[in-house]
């Protein structure tokens, strides 16, 4: 059973192999079985991939900061910040050249050393209001 410590530091081994594509080390990161609510669901390394992809696409020079992290028992709680420059389409929104920054935070429950399951939330709205998107209707 992995402590605090280890959940944190492979919860931090994610955002990094996630923000950089790196699908070898999400398959050693991730329970086969895994999961992210988002709010849709992804399932497994392909389905991390995929939400990802979009937001890579947009922000091709994509980092993330993890800004705080609280570890208890098998939960981590993430609260990160995604930078980039908006060099591409991001959430039907044409390229603006414009450094953006996406706030969020993400709930992991880990499981024999791995991620099994994870709950986040990003601020979509400020992102689009950042790269000039109108606000929608109501």
């Amino acid at each position: 059973m992995a402590n605090t410590e280890e959940n944190k530091a492979v919860v931090r081994r994610c955002y990094g192999a996630a923000s950089k594509g790196d699908v070898a080390e999400l398959r050693r990161i991730l329970a086969p079985d895994f999961v992210i609510h988002a709010p849709d669901d992804y399932h497994g390394v392909d389905g991390l991939v995929a939400m990802v992809a979009p937001v890579k696409l947009g922000l091709p020079d994509l980092a993330v900061t993890i800004d705080a992290q609280f570890a208890d028992g098998p939960y981590v709680t993430t609260r990160f910040t995604a930078k980039g420059t908006h060099d591409g389409d991001l959430f039907g929104s044409p390229a603006t050249g414009r450094q953006i920054a996406i706030s969020g935070i993400t709930i992991s429950r880990c499981a024999d050393g791995k991620i099994a399951e994870e709950w986040e939330l990003v601020d979509a709205v400020g992102a689009l209001q950042q790269v000039g998107a109108p606000p929608a209707e109501a």
